[in-house]
């Protein structure tokens, strides 16, 4: 074998990835024997970097091992300890991923290399539904190779699942863990199993997890503004909720395998379902004053007063099946790979809305994230003049089917060696459904509310001082439903989403071994063909339309001694619009020459880059690195006014400039920042204070674009600053880490671009200990979890700076127990 295929072989015996290598056939020659030692946290760390340093891109990776001895609750928590990444939450969960400080729909992610579109809206990925128990290593690639999915502007988010043959025989591996939300006191439940078995030839790997969690979300939400002459607080509106959520996430599936040594090398199947169902129940009460206030207190003021009482559920899934095989056909490598992923989101949430109540108020908001207002009567007492029902639903199936393959072999040019790989594939999806949808519904005069009043005093952070209690949502909403009012949500035809997307791609790259590390040059091509159907003013819209997009790039990976790396990219990569923007469906006002809705004509985002990266691996568990990127963004994708041809939406209006309010191509995007990283063990740098470490790193961000009136803003997502700080200690059997997090504000990309989320931080601690004795071979752990042990409150502020939200939800415990054999 030469130095090039050994070289490989050793990186991906090391990280455990000899299922799922790209150079299948370059591994049945020769294996190496890995010493395992106990200590799961520098072993895990040391194959991640050893995986990280033979790379052929800039990438961070984590393995299972490092996930499971952090204090997570799903795999967004676990990556955004890396650099470079940032977590948004929902109600203090993470959720959602900012790669490079960029827009969630900047990055693409796949399993075991087969990239699947978002649930929500088709492009953008959620992490609250993927847990640990599946995950055997993340590649979090922030150069992106020709043979990655050209639908990655910031990063391409790979997760591996655990191969049949990661253990010879039979494995076993069980995690059950029980807890406690602080706040109400919720019920915490966590479990997942994983078994597998293989000989020479045979494999399968099977798994399960089911995960929940009993929470209250204490939230004010509030309407204020400043005096333009005195720069006083206007208090227009304070709003008092409390939720109460049952969020619950399950994943089962599995590989049955076949290997083989001849023409046949692997032949698989697999599949992977994932879940994540949000319960929601909303106690509401919102305080208009009448005469708007001013000053941070004030006394006697009237007020209108609304009460919403909802129980509501949102769900998302993805189920994914692929079907593998993998060839060698004489100097080929040929992996082909048929996969089927139909995703699913729904929101419904019924919400009793009574409206007409009025009061007399005093407020005080000397302490803004706890307002205190209190009335001259007790809030069960309030009499309002109508209730009204309000159904809110949303939905989008997404049925898609790809069609891959990857041929690779090794040559030998100029006396160098070099490795040609080359592939096709082909992308179909189809999208139905429709947008977030409110219809007004009548509440039946025969549900009493005031009958579902339980008289349990809200649980809260704040001060509850309104004196308000729950109501029993869950039977409100099934008597409203009993009395046959209720029904299912009826789609407006504007928000309708019916679009045929077909992506057909082919890529070629080569990586050339030189005395000093290697380079790695191809190009992707990608061809995009979609139909968007809808219907305006009742009648039948559908716009089509291709593009072409050539994506080339170009790695160098040098050397520059043998624990000293340097990595300098140039990277091309495009962001289609999402199919909530794509949509044809539209609401068209014929007097004013006014549209409201989808956007069939927008451009997909380009994107061109530069990333660099100095990488120190001074210890064998150990690193220090730098890194820098910048990214340029044409046809940027927002929300804003402007002029179009009405003849999109309207044939007989062909020629007229109508207005469009909607999602456009803004222009001259770019983002760029700096990361910093470190990870050291204490008996490397000082050969003394065993099994203590450290890791650290720090990412500073920058980004703009320029909208349509040549005003510039920030990219949606972006902080300006990130860091991570970890303690850990690891000997005898003992593992303990505690980790803080910082994110500075930022705009989220998916909420209103005139709000910005404050800046946050977060403390967390892990503990876990080995039992020093087995169990017929199989070795167990205790493990106890604190999350948010600083009690962190999380804010959101207005366009005018003035706060506009904040909510809190306690700490969380854990206790668990892993088995392992």
């Amino acid at each position: 074998m030469n130095s090039l295929g050994s070289k490989r072989l050793s990186y991906y015996l090391m990280t455990g990835l000899a299922a799922g290598m790209p150079s299948l056939g370059l591994a049945q020659n020769k294996l190496e024997m890995i010493t395992v030692t106990a200590a799961p946290i520098r072993d895990s760390q040391q194959a991640a970097f050893d995986a990280k340093k033979f790379a052929d891109n800039y990438v961070e990776i984590i393995s299972a091992d490092t996930i499971g001895r952090f204090p997570d609750q799903n795999l967004a928590d676990s990556l955004g300890r890396l650099p470079g990444l940032a977590i948004e939450r929902d109600q203090g969960q993470a959720r959602y991923i900012n790669l490079r400080g960029a827009p969630f729909r900047y990055t693409s992610i796949a399993f075991d290399g087969i990239d699947v579109p978002g649930a929500e809206n088709g492009r953008i990925p959620r992490f609250d539904s993927i847990p640990s128990v599946i995950t055997r290593t993340v590649e979090v690639n922030k150069a992106i190779l020709p043979s990655m999915p050209g639908e990655a502007v910031a990063g391409f988010i790979n997760i591996k699942t655990f191969s049949p043959f990661a253990n010879e025989g039979w494995s076993f591996a069980a995690d059950v863990g029980l807890g406690e939300q602080k706040l109400g006191g919720g019920d915490i439940e966590k479990y997942g199993l994983r078994t597998s078995w293989s000989n020479e030839k045979f494999g399968f790997v099977a798994f399960v997890s089911e995960n929940s969690r009993e929470q209250i979300t204490d939230n004010r939400e509030y309407d204020l503004e400043r005096d333009a002459t005195t720069g006083e607080l206007i208090v227009n509106e304070l709003d008092f909720r409390s939720y109460k959520v049952t969020r619950e996430d399950s994943a089962y599936g599995g590989t049955l395998e076949y290997r083989g040594d001849d023409t046949v090398q692997r032949l698989f199947i697999s599949t992977l379902y994932s879940e994540f169902i949000d319960k929601e129940q909303r106690n509401q009460f919102v305080f208009a004053f009448n005469t708007p206030a001013t000053g941070v207190s004030g006394s006697n003021q009237d007020v209108s007063v609304q009460r919403l009482l909802e129980y509501g559920q949102y769900e998302n899934s993805t189920e994914s099946n692929t079907l593998g095989a993998d060839f060698q056909l004489g100097e080929w490598l040929l992996e082909t790979r048929v996969n089927g992923t139909d995703t699913e989101f729904k929101m419904n949430l019924p919400i009793p809305r009574s409206v007409g109540g009025s009061a007399v108020a005093s407020y005080d908001l000397s302490d803004i994230e706890d307002p205190k207002l209190y009335l001259d009567r007790d809030l069960a007492t309030i009499n309002y003049a109508s209730t009204i029902g309000i159904h809110y639903g949303q939905l989008l199936e997404i049925n898609g089917l790809k069609i891959k393959a990857d041929a690779e072999r090794e040559l030998s040019w100029l006396g160098k060696n070099m490795v040609l790989r080359t592939g096709v594939q082909r992308d179909t999806r189809d999208a139905d459904g429709f947008v977030a949808t409110p219809a007004i519904k009548s509440f039946p005069a025969s549900v009493n509310i005031d009958d579902y009043n339980t008289g349990n005093p809200w649980d809260s952070n704040t001060t509850n001082t309104i004196g308000a209690t729950y109501y029993n949502n869950i039977g409100l909403r099934g008597a409203w439903a009993s009395t046959g009012g209720l029904g299912p949500v009826t789609p407006s035809e504007d928000g309708q989403i019916a679009i045929n997307e077909e992506i057909l791609a082919a890529y070629v790259m080569t990586t050339t071994e030189l005395d000093w590390g290697n380079v790695v040059v191809g190009a992707r091509i990608e061809q995009t063909d979609y139909r968007s159907k809808g219907s305006v003013n009742g009648d039948p819209i559908s716009v089509s339309d291709d593009f072409i997009n050539v994506l080339p790039s170009v790695h160098f990976n040098i050397n520059l001694q043998e624990d000293l790396k340097l990595r300098v990219s140039a990277t091309t990569g495009l962001n289609r619009p999402t199919y909530d923007e794509w949509r044809a469906a539209a609401k068209v006002d014929l007097i004013n020459k006014e549209v409201t809705g989808g956007n069939p004509t927008l451009e997909a985002e380009e994107a061109t880059g530069i990333d660099t990266s100095l990488e120190w691996y001074f210890a064998p568990a150990s690193i220090l690195s730098a890194g820098a990127f910048y990214r340029t963004v044409d046809n940027v994708i927002y929300a804003d006014t402007s002029t179009i041809d009405g003849g999109v939406y309207l044939p007989s209006a062909a020629g007229e400039s109508w207005t469009y309010k909607g999602s456009v191509n803004g222009d001259n995007g770019k983002m760029h920042g700096v990361e910093l990283n470190f990870v050291g063990h204490a008996s490397d740098l000082f050969n003394a204070a065993h099994g203590f470490g450290i890791s650290a790193n720090l990412t500073v961000l920058n980004s703009e674009f320029q909208a349509l009136n040549g005003d510039r803003h920030d990219l949606p997502g972006t902080s300006d600053l990130l860091y991570n700080f970890s303690v850990f200690y690891e000997d005898y059997g003992l593992s303990t880490r505690i980790n803080y997090q910082y994110r500075d504000e930022w705009i989220s990309p998916i909420e209103d671009p005139n709000e910005k989320w404050g800046e946050q931080q977060r403390v967390d601690l892990s503990l876990s200990y080995e039992l020093p004795f087995d169990f017929d071979g199989a070795t167990m752990s205790v493990y106890a979890n604190a999350n948010n042990v600083s009690n962190e409150t999380d804010v959101r502020y207005a366009s005018n700076g003035t706060i506009n939200q904040s909510e809190s939800y306690g700490r969380r415990y854990l206790l668990g127990v892993r088995l392992h054999f």
